[in-house]
């Protein structure tokens, strides 16, 4: 059974995040850029920018997605991650990163969802 999981895991998730970044380009074009190499990343990953927001406060509109920012807040003031700084992204461009993860149950349908989700406050 564990094997089986992961085959489907390791077959199927790569799959869903590949059709979650399609669905962000259909909807958004270049406003969403994705972060890292197009094929040597993790497969349940989806790491994008989003254009002109600041990841933090794209998430605050949106409770129902569970999602993590690219940048980390002190005090009030917003920072770019060092990873983000080490890759050279630019800070206007890197102050909107979402980190979206995927995981062995998520469906399609979840992520359709989530695109409409995020169209609603983007």
């Amino acid at each position: 059974m564990a094997q089986n999981d992961l085959a489907r895991y390791q077959r199927e998730v790569p799959r869903l995040r590949d059709f979650f970044q399609d669905e962000l380009a259909k909807r958004f074009g270049d406003r969403v850029v994705v972060n890292g190499h197009p094929e040597q990343r993790l497969p349940n990953t989806l790491h994008v920018n989003f254009r002109g927001v600041i990841g933090a406060e794209l998430l605050d509109k949106l409770p129902e997605l569970a999602a993590s920012t690219g940048s980390a807040c002190h005090a009030g003031e917003v920072a770019l991650s060092s990873v983000l700084e080490a890759m050279q992204v630019p800070p206007e461009l890197g102050m909107g990163a979402v980190r979206f993860s995927l995981g062995r149950y998520t469906t399609r349908e979840e992520i359709e969802r989530a695109v409409e989700l995020i169209e609603r406050v983007y």
